[in-house]
């Protein structure tokens, strides 16, 4: 029931003739890696391309015993033919998963008819904002992977998975997402339960787009500086992730009311809100360590909470060390004490006082 070739260099019709026999086989999932086909150029000119293909679109319409197809690391040596031929026959393939990576795939065409893909891995190719806009044909998707391409504009992406009815889970990790906001509307698939927006040039805008009934965030290596109050209302967001961005200080959960794990690690965060638990109820778990905390006064609020949190504090004591001042720099924040005194100016005042 699977098939995995490795290291596959042959004429694009040959390649062809494989995948006949094996889909009229009992194969399941075929797996290739390393995949390079060659011409020569005048076999596949387009008039001679075309009768090579339309076999293989009357055979991919039938119900094989076919459900995966992975692709990984393809090299292509031939240059003068219409690529869209061939994007054409993968779109319309009758098969739950489809995996192309490493192809250098620049456009993949939309199905002409309802499609029976529920995965779809497009990962590092070249596509872009054009990909499947104004494509109704998707409906049973439940899986998207398109990380590590050219993506650019977030509210494009959106409106890309407006039409998506099943989609739950969509990676859009490592491309050059941006999105500046003012008051532009974006319309996401209302299914969609898991983002990720990891590794793009998101800034605090990007609160202002993103799917309302959204469970799962990761919003990791942007240039966030800020989660603004009253913007985004996301309900159904359970887990959070904000770790390499630049936050100041740990974010409120007042569009988050759902919220149950956080993570703020290696931001710019000196001195933690002590009252965040108070303002997040429902947090069972903070992850903020590794960022450069400043021992001093304020900081003791936070030591204090983590006693009373009972264990919320995600790699206590490790990753929580003194950066600022210099003198205590590698010192872990439950070593860090300072008398009372030295923390209460009027008590300070009032032995100053006492003593003169």
């Amino acid at each position: 029931t699977t098939v995995t070739l490795d290291a596959v260099d042959l004429q694009w019709a040959i390649i062809l003739q494989i995948f006949m026999l094996i889909w009229y086989s009992p194969v399941e999932h075929l797996t290739v890696r390393n995949l390079t086909f060659r011409g020569p150029l005048e076999e596949l000119t387009e008039y001679a391309f075309q009768p090579l293909l339309s076999s293989v679109e009357q055979l991919i319409s039938l119900d094989g015993s076919m459900k995966a197809l992975t692709l990984e690391h393809v090299r292509n040596k031939v240059y003068y033919f219409n690529q869209e031929i061939l994007y054409r026959q993968f779109s319309e393939m009758n098969i739950a998963n489809l995996t192309i990576a490493d192809a250098y795939m620049p456009h993949m065409l939309c199905p002409n008819r309802t499609s029976s893909f529920q995965c779809l891995n497009f990962s590092h190719n070249a596509l872009t904002d054009e990909l499947f806009q104004n494509c109704g044909t998707l409906v049973d998707l439940k899986l998207l992977i398109l990380q590590k391409n050219k993506f650019e504009s977030l509210r494009k992406v959106s409106f890309m998975t407006s039409r998506m009815k099943s989609l739950t889970y969509l990676d859009m990790s490592n491309n050059l997402l941006r999105h500046d906001g003012a008051g532009v509307q974006c319309q996401w698939a209302e299914s969609l339960a898991e983002l990720d927006l990891s590794s793009n040039q998101l800034v605090d805008a990007v609160f202002e787009c993103l799917p309302a009934n959204v469970q799962k965030l990761s919003l990791r290596n942007n240039q966030i500086s800020n989660v603004p109050s009253g913007v985004a209302e996301l309900k159904s967001l359970e887990e959070l992730n904000l770790a390499l961005n630049r936050l100041a200080d740990l974010p409120g959960c007042g569009g988050f009311t759902s919220l149950q794990f956080l993570n703020v690690e290696m931001n710019s965060i000196l001195t933690p809100s002590a009252d965040f638990f108070q303002s997040c109820p429902r947090v069972r778990e903070l992850q903020a360590g590794h960022n450069p905390f400043q021992c001093s006064c304020e900081l003791q609020a936070f030591i204090r909470l983590e006693r009373r949190s009972g264990g919320k504090l995600f790699g206590w004591p490790a990753a929580y060390v003194c950066e600022y001042p210099e003198g205590l720099r590698g010192t872990e924040l439950k070593d860090f004490h300072l008398s009372p005194l030295a923390c209460n100016t009027t008590l300070l005042l009032v032995t100053a006082l006492l003593l003169t």
